[in-house]
């Protein structure tokens, strides 16, 4: 699977319409961490991410700069995964990179529930293309 299991069937592409130039990637807790760790593994597949409530790994900042990134987490959440998206934003902007960073307050993990909703983050999605 060297490119990755979106690429991996030429029919399941057909079948569903995939636009290899408009793969987005999120996802929350652990998936989080999942969005980050993917987000390094395969760093030109993706037009942009939003991992939630979860930090990457802050070697992996320049392999990803180039990524469109809007991380989000509740500043109620544990210090561990709070200071992790913290510290993954610094290290992208560190790196050269532009992410978004949103910390809601009054929320713990959560988070999710308010980043879903946040009007602006689909168009900003849709916004993107991997050039």
């Amino acid at each position: 699977m060297r490119n990755g299991p979106w690429r991996s069937s030429p029919k399941f592409k057909k079948e569903y319409k995939i636009d290899d130039k408009r793969l987005y990637l999120t996802g929350l807790s652990m998936g989080g961490a999942g969005t980050w760790s993917l987000a390094a593994a395969y760093p030109d597949k993706w037009a942009a991410i939003a991992p939630i409530c979860f930090g990457g790994n802050p070697e992996t900042a320049d392999k990803i700069k180039h990524i469109p990134c809007w991380c989000f987490c509740g500043d109620k959440d544990s210090p561990k995964l709070l200071e992790g998206c913290r510290t993954m934003v610094k290290a992208l902007r560190a790196a050269g990179g532009n992410p978004r960073y949103s910390e809601f307050p009054h929320v713990g993990h959560n988070s999710w529930d308010p980043a879903y909703v946040t009007p602006e983050l689909y168009p900003w999605f849709l916004s993107h293309k991997v050039k």
